[in-house]
């Protein structure tokens, strides 16, 4: 049996995991990093992304996570993000929806910060369609 080590994620509206778990990996800045027990202390800023969690009897379970933090420590790992969502809970319509109209703004965006905005409601849209096309998996 794998090392376990605590993993935990935060939003403001929720304390969504908390459990014992093998492996997490999750994108940062510089791309998608793996987490497993004893890992060196780390903060860094996390991406839109599919969060995949390893729990401790070895299944891999994936979410979606938005942008936030990602700080391992102390043999404790904690994500705090501004949304996270397992993929049953994903308004599909909704995540659509988002999508066209951040490619809207993007495409007829006037100023750095509204492309910026954009970009971002663009990647999370995406993300969460790409979590919810794995539901049934």
């Amino acid at each position: 049996m794998a090392a376990l080590f605590t993993f935990e994620v935060h939003t403001p509206y929720r304390f969504f995991y908390k459990d014992k778990v093998e492996a997490v990996t999750v994108t940062i800045q510089d791309g998608e990093i793996g987490i497993l027990a004893q890992h060196e202390a780390i903060t860094a800023p996390v991406k839109p992304c599919l969060l995949k969690i390893k729990d401790k009897d070895g299944r891999w379970k994936t979410a979606f996570s938005s942008e936030g933090i990602l700080e391992v420590a102390g043999g404790k790992t904690v994500l705090m993000v501004d949304a996270a969502e397992w993929p049953e809970e994903i308004d599909h319509g909704r995540a659509v929806e988002a999508k066209k109209q951040a490619g809207d703004v993007l495409a007829n965006a006037g100023f750095r910060f509204e492309a910026e905005t954009a970009r971002l409601k663009l990647e999370r849209a995406n993300m969460r369609l790409k979590v919810w096309e794995l539901r049934g998996e």
